[in-house]
């Protein structure tokens, strides 16, 4: 209740920070009980070792994601910013993680993540498309941890 009316004092923007921040905290949970159930799927897919990538790279996305969950409030970003930062870094999260699933399901992988695919080699068509799926998501994640990185600047201090 508490919380509620202190969003409604805060203001639109800082209410929208606050529920992009909520959403971080719900998806980073939500990667935490995907990696968990996903694990005992590990021995089944065709490139365990990839397997395994996928849920050490998903247990690690939602420790970030609660983490940058939890300071995304504190952001000094507008309101076109926020959001931006915002879906590249669900989008940049997303896309590595899928193409480290392609890889582990397809057996494939080899070309673009050589030392966690070993010798899984998949068709052309797998190969390019987990290589465009991971590489779309280094620019992404990049921008949006700049823009995060930009948001969590010091403000200016005014003397009186």
């Amino acid at each position: 209740m508490v919380h509620g009316a202190k969003l409604a004092r805060l203001g639109g923007m800082d209410a929208s920070l606050s529920r992009q921040g909520h959403w971080l905290l719900q998806i980073g949970m939500a990667l935490l009980l995907f990696t968990s159930l996903q694990g005992f799927a590990i021995p089944y897919v065709a490139a365990p070792r990839l397997g395994l990538s996928v849920h050490t790279l998903s247990a690690l996305q939602a420790v970030m994601l609660l983490a940058v969950g939890l300071l995304w409030s504190r952001l000094k970003l507008g309101a076109a910013t926020s959001r931006l930062a915002f879906w590249l870094l669900i989008y940049s999260t997303f896309a590595i993680l899928a193409a480290y699933v392609m890889a582990s399901i397809w057996g494939a992988g080899n070309t673009t993540m050589p030392l966690a695919a070993g010798s899984a080699r998949g068709s052309d068509f797998q190969e390019m498309v987990i290589k465009v799926t991971a590489y779309s998501s280094a620019p992404t994640g990049i921008l949006s941890f700049a823009l995060i990185l930009w948001g969590l600047r010091i403000a200016e201090v005014k003397n009186s």
